[in-house]
């Protein structure tokens, strides 16, 4: 299939391209609220459980953690809409 050129010559780009962005921007979206909600979440529980709370390298590794996986599900699911336009 042809590459198709916009009006001032320049090409438009890929399918992969798009989908790779999309996922691009829905991890970045997915761990800034996985560090809004895995902060909250950590703090919350630690304070539950134990009456102090999380603190240092477990406070860190929790939201972390919580960033990693919205970010991953998230921008799976921003790929999925990219493809899905293309």
């Amino acid at each position: 299939m042809p590459v198709t050129v916009g009006p001032y010559g320049q090409t438009q780009p890929s399918c992969f391209d798009r989908v790779k962005m999309g996922f691009m921007m829905g991890f970045a979206v997915g761990m800034a609220a996985g560090a809004m909600f895995g902060t909250f979440s950590c703090l919350r529980d630690g304070f539950i459980i134990s009456r102090i709370g999380m603190r240092g390298r477990e406070l860190m590794g929790g939201v972390g953690k919580t960033m990693m996986q919205s970010g991953g599900t998230f921008g799976t699911f921003m790929a999925i809409g990219m493809g899905i336009r293309c």
